[in-house]
């Protein structure tokens, strides 16, 4: 075990020595990190359990949210917010496509443009997807502690995100919260 009590701490992978106060701390980010990975498990499994009725993966769930969340995306757009290639996005989207969840129409200003858009079943099955996601999250916030805890978790979660991307992500989060929902959906044939 390690002596906590000890000035400083020797190295065993080549960085700096930590001081106490420094091991502590990289003891405690290390248990966050298990805790993500243990929250991450549990908020993908309902939906993955939901998945597995259609034969579809976490690749589908990601496209359903994004395109039911954002009416029109292009593929471009989606492609970016996913981080994926143009040949795992073109798999996945087809499937969805093929089994009636998403339509792509050609955009109205440039012909060249895929927009995509949930279909009545694809808005169904992801809001299916949610409701497992927003419970959890609920119970997860009213365990925290204090008024501020859904600002806190918002804050933290940003802050994971690389800072080259966090602008497009506060762009993303910003178009649709200035979109009513009922509108979003109107959009939608």
């Amino acid at each position: 075990m390690t002596d906590l009590s000890s000035p400083t701490l020797k190295s065993t992978n080549g960085l700096p020595p930590l001081t106490a106060a420094a091991a502590v701390s990289e003891t405690a980010l290390i248990e966050l990190i298990e805790l993500l990975f243990f929250a991450y498990r549990d908020f993908t499994g309902d939906p993955d359990a939901i998945l597995a009725e259609f034969q579809f993966g976490r690749a589908h769930h990601r496209i359903l949210h994004f395109v039911d969340r954002h009416p029109g995306l292009r593929v471009a757009d989606l492609l970016d917010i996913l981080k994926i290639t143009k040949q795992s996005l073109a798999r996945v989207l087809r499937q969805l496509v093929a089994s009636g969840y998403v339509e792509q129409r050609l955009g109205e200003a440039d012909r060249r443009e895929r927009r995509l858009y949930t279909t009545v079943a694809g808005r169904d099955l992801a809001r299916r997807l949610l409701a497992p996601q927003l419970e959890r999250m609920r119970n997860a916030l009213r365990n925290t502690r204090g008024d501020s805890g859904p600002q806190v978790v918002e804050a933290f979660l940003f802050a994971m995100i690389e800072p080259a991307g966090r602008r497009s992500v506060q762009a993303l989060l910003d178009e649709t919260n200035r979109q009513p929902s009922a509108t979003r959906r109107k959009e939608q044939p």
